[in-house]
């Protein structure tokens, strides 16, 4: 019958759990690899792509001459699933790598202090594929649907790179430009298709998927009236503004912490989930002690900052 359809979602996290089960019958694996957190960490994961992880884990442990497979194989695997195969044989400058750890630093910052955003797993500075620093954030369960406060937070979390560049550095960089891609493609997907603009309400002004054809991106938004498309792009505009404001007040709110990240990364290029839940929760103590009445003592005298502030363009 060509009438009809069978729709084959991704697995959620119990179904991956239970394929995960099955593909590890095939592993020699430590008795105390934990299969349901393995699980809650891969959203989005097929069957395959659940094959494939459990294979590069294997493979990487047969790399370091272990006869079994541990935690440590799956998440070096996991993160070369998601981000990409390291790339230890490109060396950056000292310029680059301070630029990319105030990168990654901006983002991790404004995604901890921003309501709504999924929890940061892990952020690096290590070259993976063609990005020279990864923040890499993930959900605490599947998400079908988000709302409009929730693209409004991940919007924000892709401006604080460049944020961290101009207020850090005094400078910015290139590296910024897939950030400013996929705000801009949830930007114009919220005023477009998803009726999330205030200015122009619940429309759809997109157009139904179809071959691309030469000649199409010119043509595109004939349907238009040259009135609307102005409100678009401003409305667009004022959306992403916005972000890169609130971005800028968390990160200027929060200097010391974004200085101490960065200089963390730069010595130790990667940092795990555990450890900036340590940084910050440190860093934020120590601000509200400095917020005490002060017992009329002389204050001590203030540390040097871990590394030197960018110099202006």
């Amino acid at each position: 019958r060509f009438d009809r359809q069978v729709y084959v979602p991704m697995p959620d996290v119990k179904g991956r759990e239970e394929i995960l089960k099955v593909h590890v019958r095939k592993l020699r694996r430590v008795d105390d690899l934990d299969l349901e957190r393995i699980a809650k960490g891969t959203p989005g994961f097929s069957g395959a792509d659940l094959a494939n992880l459990l294979n590069e884990a294997a493979l990487l442990a047969a790399k370091r001459g272990r006869d079994k497979v541990t935690t440590a194989e799956i998440e070096e695997a996991k993160d070369k699933v998601l981000m990409g195969k390291e790339r230890r044989s490109l060396v950056l400058t000292l310029e680059e790598k301070k630029a990319t750890a105030y990168h990654e630093a901006g983002h991790t910052v404004v995604g901890y202090f921003t309501p709504g955003a999924d929890p940061i797993y892990k952020v690096s500075i290590v070259p993976r594929g063609r990005a020279l620093g990864v923040t890499q954030m993930l959900p605490e369960k599947d998400r079908y649907d988000q709302n409009r406060e929730e693209l409004l937070a991940k919007i924000r979390i892709l401006m604080g790179g460049r944020c961290a560049e101009e207020i850090f550095l005094g400078k910015i960089t290139t590296g910024a430009g897939n950030d400013i891609e996929k705000a801009t493609q949830i930007v114009r997907n919220m005023v477009m298709r998803w009726g999330m603009s205030k200015e122009l309400g619940p429309v759809n002004y997109g157009e139904p998927e179809e071959e691309v054809f030469l000649g199409r991106e010119i043509t595109r938004r004939a349907h238009l009236s040259e009135y609307t498309a102005e409100r678009i792009d401003r409305e667009i505009h004022d959306i992403i503004s916005t972000a890169h404001r609130e971005a800028t007040e968390i990160l200027n709110r929060h200097r010391d912490k974004v200085e101490f990240l960065a200089a963390k990364l730069i010595e130790k290029e990667t940092i795990e989930k555990r450890e900036l839940d340590e940084i910050f929760e440190e860093r934020t103590a120590k601000d509200k002690g400095d917020d005490l009445p002060s017992s009329g003592a002389d204050p001590a005298p203030t540390p040097a900052s871990p590394m030197p502030r960018g110099t202006s363009a």
